[in-house]
């Protein structure tokens, strides 16, 4: 696979980005603000508009095969046979006043998949920035093999065109100035490719922005903020928990672990709510809760070592949360209804912190026996989850998710890829292998872990002053099956165990473990798993 760079010294594009005005972190934000870039269709390589050409195929045959870029093929292949490091890194060449840029990868082979496109056209917008392109072109050769390349392509060329939050409150300033896609595939992506690509990249920048901030500018009051303003005048409805008292009566495991930051007004904690109907009858209710640590210190069980480095992204499960939220704000699916909860907390240490052996009564009534402070994702979804079980029981065909940075445990198992595991009738369902085959062909696989029954054993109080333990003294890394364990905890404490198979009213629950798929700190992520919860989830109701 390659991608070759072409660009003109055209005149119709100046040297310059246009600057907005800046905006106050009071007004609401438009679509196009949340873009990394404007998205335009395009509808040849000719199209003066831009001033480069970024083309991504698997193979120098193509070029002959497709009438658009036939033209190069010539200069191209001649470049290829001279060059045989173009095979492995990006290279440049002159014809007719234009210079082209190579990057290959292999696609023929059984472990080869989509993502070498995104990696491709990755490479080729980075190569684009380094030469002062501002308005590239964006061109994918379809692939039977794998009809949605031109999406995938297009999705990782915007990896390196997002601007940080901060960089954009403070300089208003955009890499580029537009990016140019030509559709020539026939799948439905391919045919809705800018559609999709700017849903996709307002939710992208949601996600980001919350997951990758640091904690103060990201602390919960002003998570709350943000979101409110990513989705004022939309069709995501908004709603924030602010009473800490409140708070403390229906969520007090979620106000357990923000205790100690309660001392600080401006770390005190949110729950926020977003809620999407859409058009039609509701034929599939999703509900999900967030894990949103906004800074893990590891409270009293103290992370040391260097370890708290990239916490900021410990909230990065509310981050995808709002991410899927935003694409469906902007895609409008029909006939499905879907309701989230943002656990916006803090986990500091100090005077106020909680700690190892309380006993806390959840909302569920169950009482937990607190083992680690340092395993405060599953306390601080726990509530919240009880209550959208609750509210889940009045809903048509609902399904529960958590989504959560939960343990180290899931990044030893399995790198940077997210896992789901199922209860009994999310798997009678066979959602999670829908999820899997979808991640796979839209460039963002996830792995599926089964729960056994000594994960529920496993979370049973050894002391007579409660119900569930929460886990125990070890780190994840350091416990047999430690992040399968964390889902039968969810179930236990929240009661959805008492709606399986066998119950009068089974619910469907899957809980997901990021891990570290969001990618090494401080790097710009690419959202995980948030491009195929939005392919397998809401694509299908366009």
């Amino acid at each position: 696979m390659f991608a070759i760079l072409f660009w003109s010294f055209c005149e119709t594009i100046g040297p310059y980005i246009a600057v907005k005005p800046k905006r106050s972190r009071g007004e609401g934000m438009s679509l196009q603000s949340l873009l990394s870039t404007k998205i335009v269709r395009a509808s040849t390589i000719a199209d003066a508009t831009f001033d480069a050409v970024i083309l991504v195929a698997s193979a120098e045959k193509q070029l002959k095969a497709c009438q658009h870029v036939s033209s190069l093929a010539s200069a191209v292949n001649n470049f290829l046979e001279l060059h045989s490091g173009a095979f492995s890194s990006a290279s440049l060449l002159q014809v007719e006043k234009k210079r082209h840029s190579f990057r290959t990868r292999n696609v023929s082979r059984d472990y080869d998949d989509v993502r070498r496109y995104q990696a491709a056209a990755k490479r080729g917008v980075q190569l684009a920035l380094s030469a002062g392109v501002k308005s590239p072109l964006l061109v994918t050769l379809p692939n039977p093999r794998f009809p949605h390349a031109e999406l995938v392509a297009a999705l990782g060329a915007l990896v390196p065109a997002y601007t940080p939050l901060n960089v954009r409150e403070e300089d208003n300033t955009q890499k580029l100035q537009q990016l140019g896609l030509l559709s020539l595939g026939e799948s439905e992506s391919s045919k809705r490719l800018d559609e999709l690509v700017t849903a996709y990249d307002a939710s992208f920048t949601v996600c980001r922005d919350v997951g990758e901030t640091g904690p103060e500018r990201m602390a919960p009051p002003k998570v709350a903020e943000y979101v409110q303003q990513a989705f004022s005048n939309g069709n995501i409805k908004v709603s924030v928990v602010d009473d800490q008292s409140f708070i403390e009566n229906e969520f007090p495991l979620m106000a357990a672990v923000n205790r100690c930051a309660n001392t600080v007004k401006e770390h005190q904690a949110r729950l926020v709510r977003l809620e999407y109907v859409g058009e039609g009858d509701i034929q599939n209710t999703y509900m999900f809760v967030g894990k949103g640590v906004t800074i893990d210190t590891g409270g009293c069980d103290l992370k040391t070592g260097g370890h708290m480095f990239g916490m900021c992204r410990d909230k990065y499960g509310s981050a995808v949360l709002a991410g899927f939220f935003k694409a469906l704000d902007v895609l409008k699916p029909k006939n499905i209804k879907a309701v989230g909860y943002m656990c916006m907390v803090r986990n500091s240490i100090g005077a106020r912190a909680y700690t190892c052996d309380e006993v806390i009564k959840a909302r569920s009534g169950k009482r937990i026996h607190i083992y680690n402070t340092d395993a405060e994702g599953r306390l601080t979804m726990l509530d919240p989850l009880t209550m959208a079980k609750e509210q889940a029981l009045a809903e048509k065909n609902p399904h529960l998710f958590t989504l959560a940075t939960l343990t180290g445990h899931e990044v030893l198992s399995y790198g940077y890829y997210a896992t789901i595991m199922d209860n009994g009738p999310a798997k009678q369902s066979g959602l999670a292998r829908k999820i899997q085959e979808v991640g796979d062909v839209y460039g963002q696989p996830i792995e599926i872990s089964r729960l056994q029954p000594e994960d529920f054993a496993f979370h049973l109080a050894e002391s007579a002053q409660a119900d569930v333990r929460q886990g125990n003294t070890k780190p994840s890394v350091a416990t047999l099956r430690g992040h399968q364990t964390p889902a039968a905890f969810l179930q236990m404490a929240s009661r959805i165990d008492e709606h399986g198979t066998d119950s009068e009213k089974p619910i469907k629950y899957s809980h997901i473990d990021m891990g570290g798929c969001a990618g090494d700190h401080p790097e710009t992520s690419f959202p995980n798993p948030l491009v195929t919860l939005v392919a397998g989830l809401v694509l299908p109701h366009l």
